[in-house]
């Protein structure tokens, strides 16, 4: 297993956000989960790439935590209210596929 964290701060790479919707780019998606862009649509379709949003509270009102599930990756975005990544984290299980039953009921 392997994980890594950065803080984004300033970074250009914005999400585009409609209320409580978000637009990922392909090629960050791709990026993220280490597969091509070309192949996010797809595999998006076949429900092979997850996602579940959540809202902050609290403190954390106003920001939001976008969570992409592929294979063994599991990536979590912190994102302030414009849609900038404030904080990325990425963990990797390798071959081993995350358990179902370890997430919560909106992730499955």
């Amino acid at each position: 297993m392997t994980a890594s964290r950065s803080a984004v701060g300033n970074s250009e790479t914005t999400i585009k956000r409609d209320g409580n919707c978000f637009t990922l780019d392909a090629a960050l998606i791709g990026e993220l989960l280490d597969v091509s862009p070309t192949d996010v649509p797809a595999l998006m379709r076949s429900k092979s790439i997850t996602s579940v949003c959540e809202s902050g509270i609290d403190a954390d009102r106003g920001t939001f935590r976008l969570n992409l599930f592929y294979h063994g990756r599991h990536v979590r975005l912190r994102v302030g209210s414009e849609g900038q990544i404030l904080h990325r984290s990425i963990i990797d299980f390798g071959e081993r596929p995350l358990q179902r039953g370890r997430r919560s009921a909106s992730e499955r």
